[in-house]
């Protein structure tokens, strides 16, 4: 087995870059929280940083302690060896969370656990050196990085205190289980509290804690009852853990506290909605105990969708309501550390345009409604957005409407409507059907679009929300309570919201003209400008943007408005030569691209950062970048399944210009966060993810493989759109206010070239150091 501080070399560049931005105070001010002593909450590490490494490892714990709040307490599930050796595992069976299996196959054994038989491989069938030089940690969960099991041995609870955390938290789950097999619980944890500092034992069973509690009296060590799902039992009383907690009196004789799942707290419903809080944490604090939550991850499944897929929103309803928790115990302590340094007593409104970044909404707040409807839009701006947008499609009467995709299939209820579907089921060629997808559709596929339905036909349509990773295979839905929620608008009626809506910003994205003018003879443009013209917006040059992924379109535009125009390039990962920059400068003043432009990818790992952002600025070009989702499944490793983490990186890092984004509120909340630019005085630095850290901590057979060169966007020229018959005027039948989104994706008849892009985690590390000074 290699030495710990051997490894611990090896990881030392990985840990250094992540530290360098986390490392800060304890917390902010001790004033004003409503925890039992008045002092910030604390963040505890399951495993240390679990939710990127495999948990119980030297690599997560090192990473928990570097980059999380100066006070994080690391946690340490104790399991006992064969010969009574304590080793930190989450679970009895090693087999969910090591190499065990495969080390040695055909021992899978099983045992009565608390009642019920469980199958696997136990701790108890092996002695603590064969386990410690021969078995290796994986990662128990594959939504999160794989790329690391079986680099990491196994550690014993001493090894947490060479980390040097601020507290160290052990935990014991099945102490009659190993009584039974002769391996005494309580005799193991009070010799460890002889050899390294315990400032937190917490266990399942009251039992344990009983017996435990006179030899740590007169200690500094907290004992803390853990408890399971409400209708489990502690095997120690034979009670249900949901009749102990309303026993909060008997509970404070043996201890100083509670952990309880956070249901416990926040109930959710079936529909994996928010229902009231409970009064326990008020009622635990009047009986004079602490109480801390449990099961918090980034990555969760279960999360409520009240959250919008955003974690540190869930960290915040236990911290900073009229309430707080004493203590988060999460997978993902950089998070929980964010939430509590940065956001939480923060009274900076999250609608104050703080910053110089742009939010851009992408069909309005579209991860939380049906996008380009009026209640998305509305949404938009109560977010916070800089702009909202409109991504214009034309119907069959000439009418332009806001809706991403031209195809009624994808974000209708058309496939019901007999009226409709299949017999008004086509195919057209060109046609980007998809902008919102990874991947651009121009296959021809069949659909029943925009410009062959009258806009009467389209308004008697309900929307249908959108859930991208839900439908790619991870089952993650947006919302579904509001799924069919809101209407759908045309262009003058999004103008007369947007104008209504103190004359908020907009941008217009225009798609598809050249495919629809060859298609159907319609034109968008004009409908599009004859709209404008009729708007209050026509005067108002400074809050109008036109967007298009079509040179000719904006050429267009330039000759006959003053409107600035944005350039939409559509490729997912491209090379952009300074000679193509002077080429989109001619007709353009800001620029949209894909995140892989800036930060290129492999296997959800960020592998350098170019200097496309940096080339653009250098020819006065606003860079916006598309498309920011909050989804753990739409986020590369880099990022810890933390969508905040992805902004800051564009922000901070890249230097970008504009953010186009499906959940605005979460934008907002950062532009407004504590920690940028250090407001409030506060001395924490937000976590950093620099493109091609983490990978320093692999072995060179697990690496990411290698990008092949990008290709270059050697031109835009387009010719110049089809000459068509005049579209009819645009129909004014008004719909309830809407928001618009979109981006590029249109693929391009531009040539291309292939271009070598490779950005070496040297210069990553030297823009890390001029950030960090």
């Amino acid at each position: 087995m290699m030495a710990l501080d051997q490894r611990s070399t090896v990881l030392l560049i990985s840990i250094f870059v992540l530290a360098c931005f986390a490392q800060g105070i304890s917390a902010q001010s001790s004033s004003g929280w409503k925890t039992l002593s008045g002092k910030a909450p604390l963040v505890i590490a399951r495993g240390g940083l679990s939710g990127l490494f495999p948990d119980h490892t030297e690599a997560a714990y090192l990473a928990g302690v570097n980059n999380s709040l100066y006070d994080a307490v690391m946690f340490c599930d104790l399991q006992l060896s064969k010969d009574g050796v304590g080793i930190c595992r989450t679970d009895l069976r090693l087999d969910n969370s090591t190499t065990i299996e495969f080390i040695f196959p055909n021992q899978s054994k099983s045992y009565v656990v608390n009642g019920k038989s469980v199958s696997g491989y136990f701790s108890i069938d092996y002695t603590a050196n064969i386990l410690l030089d021969n078995v290796t940690a994986i990662q128990a969960f594959q939504s999160r990085p794989l790329q690391y099991d079986g680099q990491f041995p196994l550690l014993p609870p001493e090894a947490i205190s060479q980390f040097q955390p601020a507290a160290v938290w052990l935990n014991v789950q099945y102490s009659m289980f190993f009584e039974k097999h002769k391996l005494s619980m309580s005799s193991a944890v009070i010799s460890l509290s002889k050899n390294i500092v315990l400032n937190y034992i917490s266990s399942t069973e009251v039992g344990f804690l009983q017996a435990i509690a006179p030899r740590f009296r007169k200690t500094k060590t907290k004992l803390i009852l853990m408890l399971l799902g409400k209708e489990d039992v502690d095997p120690s009383t034979n009670q249900t853990y949901g009749s102990l907690v309303k026993n909060l009196t008997f509970v404070k004789t043996f201890a100083a506290g509670i952990m309880v799942p956070k249901d416990y707290i926040w109930p959710i419903n079936s529909n994996l909605y928010l229902q009231p809080p409970t009064s326990l944490v008020k009622d635990a604090h009047s009986a004079g105990l602490e109480i801390y939550a449990s099961n918090f991850a980034n990555d969760e499944y279960g999360m409520s969708y009240n959250y919008s897929y955003d974690p540190i929103r869930e960290y915040l309803q236990f911290v900073d309501k009229d309430f707080a928790v004493d203590g988060i115990l999460t997978d993902f302590s950089v998070t929980a550390s964010e939430a509590i340094a940065c956001y939480a007593q923060n009274n900076v409104s999250t609608s104050a345009k703080a910053g110089k970044t742009l939010i851009i909404s992408h069909n309005g707040a579209s991860g939380d409604y049906p996008g380009s409807t009026d209640i998305a839009y509305q949404a938009a701006i109560s977010d916070g957005v800089d702009y909202i947008d409109c991504s214009v499609q034309v119907t069959k009467d000439g009418v332009p409407i806001c809706r991403e995709s031209p195809d009624l299939t994808i974000g209708t209820n058309i496939v019901s409507n007999s009226v409709f579907y299949p017999t008004r089921l086509k195919t057209v060629f060109d046609i980007n059907k998809m902008v919102v997808s990874a991947t651009p559709s121009t296959n021809g596929g069949p659909g029943i679009f925009t410009f062959d339905l009258t806009w009467k036909e389209i308004q008697s349509l309900k929307p249908s929300i959108f859930s991208p990773f839900f439908t790619l295979g991870f089952g993650l839905l947006r919302n579904p309570a509001e799924a069919s929620a809101g209407k759908y608008m045309n262009l003058s009626a999004f103008l007369e919201f947007a104008q209504s809506q103190k004359n908020v910003p907009v941008i217009i994205n225009i798609q598809n003209a050249r495919a629809i003018a060859l298609a159907r003879n319609l034109s968008i443009v004009e409908p599009v400008i004859s709209a404008l013209n009729k708007s209050s917006y026509n005067s108002m040059t400074d809050r109008i943007m036109i967007q298009s992924d079509d040179s000719a379109v904006l050429m267009k535009f330039k000759q006959l408005t003053k409107f600035k125009l944005v350039y939409a390039v559509e490729e997912t990962a491209v090379s952009i030569p300074d000679s193509t920059i002077k080429e989109i400068k001619a007709f353009s003043d800001a620029v949209v691209i894909r995140r892989e432009t800036v930060f290129p990818a492999s296997s959800s790992y960020l592998l350098g950062v170019t200097d496309t952002v940096e080339r653009m600025h250098n020819y006065n070009m606003s860079v916006f970048i598309f498309l920011i989702r909050n989804e753990f499944a739409a986020l590369a490793f880099d990022y810890i399944a933390d969508p905040t983490l992805e902004i800051h990186s564009y922000v901070s890092l890249a230097k970008v210009d504009g953010l186009i984004t499906d959940f605005p509120a979460t934008a907002r909340a950062y532009m407004g966060n504590a920690c940028l630019g250090r407001r409030r005085g506060t001395q924490y630095s937000m976590y950093l993810s620099v493109p091609g850290a983490i990978e320093t901590a692999m072995s060179p057979t697990s690496m990411p493989p290698a990008l092949a060169p990008a290709p270059v966007l050697s031109s835009v020229a387009e010719p110049p759109l089809p000459n068509v018959v005049e579209a009819s005027a645009p129909g004014t039948a008004s719909s309830p206010p809407s928001v618009p989104a979109v981006s590029p994706t249109k693929p391009s008849n531009a040539c291309r070239s292939r271009h070598s892009l490779s950005v070496s985690l040297l210069i990553g590390l030297f823009m890390l150091f001029l950030y960090c000074n």
